[in-house]
């Protein structure tokens, strides 16, 4: 948690507190970004870290910084990965056991064939454990929207899996 005084300092124009602010959120800001613009992932975050520091005067609230870096984060990987669309995934071949390491590679390969949509409501309601509400506002839409969104993602997900 970064001290909300360091966000209100870094907010008044403080290079070295805006640096502490940047550092803190990069890891978060990254881990957010990755499942969602795959290879893209380190381009998504640092446009999304680029908006954060540009926005980070309009923060009201400094307790809300993680939530406001959050929303960033998935709208910059939902806009890179639709920009880096033209990539071709990988056949999956067999279902590897549960504790192979290919295992990961595999689930990778899988969210590849979701849309950037359909991974950012993944992300968010299966890694980020927030609930349809919380994911629905951060997407910024209706919560039946992402609720059918999540439904359509999941099935997806088992149909790539699958194949």
């Amino acid at each position: 948690m970064i001290d909300p005084q360091r966000i209100r300092a870094a907010q008044r124009g403080d290079t070295v507190a805006m640096n502490d602010v940047l550092d803190a959120l990069t890891p978060y800001v990254g881990k957010i970004c990755a499942p969602i613009a795959l290879n893209d992932g380190p381009d998504a975050a640092q446009e999304a870290l680029i908006a954060i520091f540009r926005g980070l005067h309009g923060l009201q609230d400094p307790v809300a910084l993680y939530g406001w870096a959050r929303a960033i984060a998935v709208r910059e990987a939902v806009r890179v990965a639709r920009r880096g669309q033209r990539q071709q995934p990988a056949e999956l071949a067999e279902l590897p056991d549960r504790d192979d390491p290919q295992l990961l590679v595999d689930v990778q390969d899988v969210l590849r064939r979701l849309s950037p949509e359909h991974r950012a409501v993944l992300v968010l309601r299966d890694l980020e454990g927030m609930d349809e509400q919380a994911a629905a506002a951060v997407l910024d839409l209706p919560a039946g929207t992402a609720k059918s969104r999540l439904h359509r993602a999941r099935a997806s997900f088992r149909k790539a899996w699958r194949s």
